[in-house]
């Protein structure tokens, strides 16, 4: 075993989305924005949050499952990362380009972290892949730690039951987020939230705790540690951690996001 995977910085291609304002309103709408939330809803005074190029970038993860580097149907999203670089347009295009930037060997599993890169942003997706590990390579980097201080504060982000019907219209159109026989194929109960919306819905009360704007948002990371429900209510436990926030979101006591950090302000 050399300890390099054979996807190891394989490029994944570019891409040009070009949407309007009607895709940001309806993510806006999606991930727990109000209709009093004119600057998220109004295309006159619009705002795009940036936690919206994570829909146009989706493609990026999604090819690297098509073209075979993992099973699919065991793989799951772990963490997200995102560094915004600059506003966002109301409408226009985005032009970005894909690569697996590392893979790391877990043992039984790799991950696989998937980096895409725009004049707007970078983003990550770290995608954990059963039975990819044992080839030799390096462990990477230890997940975030909850801070052993209580919280500084608790906050609620409620979702609501038909947010994943809405969401799954951005683009990712798997049948785990809508169709109960799907989820019950997949172990669940009933359909499950998108974690990418789960993850940007808590953006939304995080903001409004710090009295920032959430289309303000300029650096965002969590992991997802267990599946949210539509309808879920989720307590956020928060830690200032200087111009940032540090957060962990559960759901009756269980941990559902895990390692969130938030930074608001100008890109840098």
């Amino acid at each position: 075993m050399n300890g390099t995977h054979e996807w190891q910085g394989r490029a994944l291609g570019a891409r040009t989305v070009t949407y309007d304002e009607t895709r940001p309103i309806l993510y806006a709408l999606a991930v727990g924005a109000g209709a009093s939330d004119l600057d998220l809803v109004f295309e006159e005074r619009l705002r795009v949050l940036p936690t919206f190029v994570l829909t146009l970038a989706q493609w990026a993860p999604d090819a690297l499952g098509s073209a075979g580097a993992f099973d699919v149907r065991t793989a799951v999203h772990g963490t997200q990362r995102l560094r915004v670089l600059k506003p966002l347009p109301r409408s226009g295009s985005v032009e970005m380009s894909a690569r697996v930037a590392d893979v790391w060997d877990k043992g039984s599993a790799a991950v696989f972290d998937v980096a895409v890169e725009s004049e707007y942003f970078e983003a990550t997706w770290s995608l954990f892949a059963p039975g990819g590990g044992g080839f030799g390579g390096e462990r990477g980097p230890s997940s975030r730690r909850r801070p052993e201080a209580d919280p500084d504060g608790v906050l609620t982000a409620r979702t609501a039951s038909g947010q994943a019907a809405l969401y799954r219209l951005l683009g990712d159109r798997h049948h785990l987020h809508i169709d109960p026989e799907a989820a019950k194929a997949a172990g669940m109960p009933r359909p499950i939230m998108h974690g990418l919306c789960t993850l940007a819905a808590v953006t939304l009360p995080l903001a409004e705790s710090l009295g920032a704007h959430p289309a303000d948002l300029a650096e965002l990371e969590g992991r997802f540690a267990a599946p949210v429900f539509p309808g879920d209510a989720l307590q956020v436990g928060t830690w200032r951690d200087g111009d940032a926030v540090l957060f962990e979101a559960a759901v009756d006591g269980t941990t559902v996001i895990s390692g969130g950090r938030a930074r608001f302000g100008a890109a840098r």
